[in-house]
């Protein structure tokens, strides 16, 4: 039987841990070399790993291992605009994102990992208006098809209370509507946590496919409704 790969290890939790505590370019000039090898190029070894799995699910989702522009995120943060001038993010994100890339809304698939808060997601986050509305439309024309999604038991705790809602029904639905609840969503996103030892483990690759299967029908039905392919 093959041996399977342990991507991550300790080491890129200890980096991050100590990232947060010395959070300043000289800090981190000096263990440039250390992010390289314990956080950098093991990410990018999974997302080439995992790319063939995400493939099988969806071809239309992308798994760029380049180490710029790619499907791992800078670990640069955009201070421009923000109070906390903390150069670097103490987190690693990797996006999967739909090959319509930014020319359509279209679900996705995303990873984040960090001390004590390592989980994976997807779907659709916070769409503009015309796409809200596509998503709320598809959900009053097939409810139970979208009923049967979100409440099977395997998901269901996966999709519950993620994301933004409005306070009342949206405008042009009814209030009344058995799932007003999903009407008000902002996102249609899930949610799936990891431990750090599950994240160093040989089974993490097996294990957030898993999860990135388990939320395939609630990804095509988004898909569906935002008239892309999946």
């Amino acid at each position: 039987m093959a041996t399977r790969e342990v991507y991550f290890t300790p080491a890129l939790f200890d980096f991050l841990r100590q990232l947060k505590k010395h959070n300043d370019r000289k800090w981190f000039q000096e263990n440039k070399a250390r992010y390289e090898a314990d956080v950098r190029d093991p990410a990018l070894r999974f997302i080439e790993a995992i790319g063939p799995g995400l493939r099988k699910i969806s071809p239309h989702i992308v798994a760029d291992p380049k180490p710029v522009g790619g499907s791992l995120f800078r670990i640069n943060r955009d201070i421009r605009f923000s109070k906390d001038k903390s150069p670097y993010k103490t987190a690693v994100g990797i996006s999967f994102h739909h090959d319509r890339g930014r020319s359509a809304a279209a679900p996705g698939m995303y990873v984040q990992l960090g001390p004590g808060a390592s989980w994976s997601g997807g779907g659709v986050h916070m769409p503009g208006g015309r796409s809200l509305t596509q998503i709320r439309d598809a959900i009053v024309a097939k409810p139970s098809q979208w009923t049967k999604i979100v409440s099977d038991p395997s998901f269901s705790t996966a999709v519950a209370n993620q994301g933004e809602t409005l306070k009342r029904a949206p405008q042009g639905y009814d209030a009344d509507h058995p799932l007003v609840e999903d009407l008000k969503r902002k996102s249609f996103v899930w949610h799936a946590d990891f431990t750090e030892s599950e994240v160093c483990s040989p089974e993490f690759l097996d294990s957030y496919l898993a999860a990135c299967r388990l939320a395939n029908p609630f990804n095509a039905f988004l898909a569906s409704a935002l008239g892309v392919d999946w």
